[in-house]
C-alpha cells in the first residue's frame, strides 16, 4: 500500500484539489483508493450529520465506497482554527482517534491511502499538540503542497526543514498554481528546486483540466 501525508504550504494553497487530483490519477492506473481527512473545520450541518465540502470531494474521488464520518471523523461546524473550535465545542481533538481512524481506512486494503492535513504543517490540536505529531506517529512519508504566490518560498523551505527535523521523509513537492500569471513564475520554480530537499513531482497549471489524460504524471509517484 501506498500512504501519504498531504500537506501544505499554508491555508488555502491546494491541498484538496491536488489530494483528488492523486485519488483520480491512482483510479485511472487502475489502482484502489482512499482519502483520509482526519480534522476538518467550517463544516455544514446537513440531516443532523457536519459535512465538511473538503472531506466530501475525497469520498467522491475515491474508489473505495465507505461513510463520509469515516473519511472525516472529527468535524467541526464553526469556521476556525480546528483546536478552538474544539475548545468551544467541548468536544477535545484525540490523537488516538485519528490514528484508529487511519488504521480502520487500512483495514479496507486499498493500494493507495492518502492523508489530507489542514492549514500547515504544525495546525495545532490542542493539549496534545500538533497534528505533525500524529504523522510522526503513524511514520508516514509526507507531499508538500506549495501554493505558488508570494511568500512561497519562505514558507516551502521552513516546511521542508520542520519535516526533516521531525524525522519523517519528504517524498517531493507539488508546485500548484493559484492564479495566472504569477509574476515571476518560472524563476520562483527554479528557486524552489534548488532550494527543497525533495524533487518536485508534478507542477499544477492554473484551472488546468482534469482529464484522465493529464493525469499521467500525478499517477508516477504510486508506481
Amino acid at each position: 500500500m501506498h500512504s501519504f501525508f498531504i500537506t501544505g504550504t499554508d491555508t488555502e494553497v491546494g491541498k484538496t484539489y491536488v489530494t483528488r487530483r492523486l485519488l483520480l490519477a491512482a483510479n485511472a492506473a487502475g489502482k484502489s483508493t482512499l482519502g483520509y481527512k482526519p480534522v476538518s473545520a467550517g463544516c455544514e450541518l446537513l440531516n443532523g450529520q457536519l459535512v465538511n465540502e473538503d472531506a466530501q470531494a475525497l469520498q467522491q474521488a475515491a474508489s473505495i465506497e465507505i461513510p463520509l464520518q469515516e473519511v472525516n471523523p472529527i468535524a467541526f461546524e464553526p469556521p476556525i482554527a480546528p483546536h478552538i473550535a474544539a475548545e468551544q465545542c467541548g468536544r477535545p481533538i484525540s490523537s488516538d482517534r485519528i490514528i484508529s481512524g487511519y488504521h480502520r481506512l487500512q483495514s479496507y486494503s486499498p493500494d493507495v491511502l492518502l492523508v489530507e492535513g489542514a492549514g500547515g504543517w504544525r495546525l495545532p490540536i490542542g493539549a496534545e499538540g500538533y497534528l505533525s505529531g500524529v504523522v510522526k506517529a503513524l511514520e508516514l512519508d509526507v507531499i508538500l503542497v506549495v501554493g505558488m504566490r508570494l511568500g512561497c518560498l519562505n514558507h516551502a523551505v521552513l516546511t521542508a526543514e520542520a519535516i526533516q527535523a521531525d524525522g519523517l521523509h519528504l517524498k517531493g513537492w507539488i508546485a500548484n498554481q493559484l492564479s495566472e500569471p504569477m509574476p515571476y513564475y518560472q524563476q520562483n520554480l527554479a528557486t524552489l528546486k534548488s532550494a527543497l530537499p525533495a524533487p518536485m513531482l508534478a507542477e499544477i497549471g492554473f484551472r488546468q483540466s482534469e482529464a484522465y489524460e493529464s493525469l499521467s504524471e500525478l499517477a508516477d509517484i504510486f508506481s
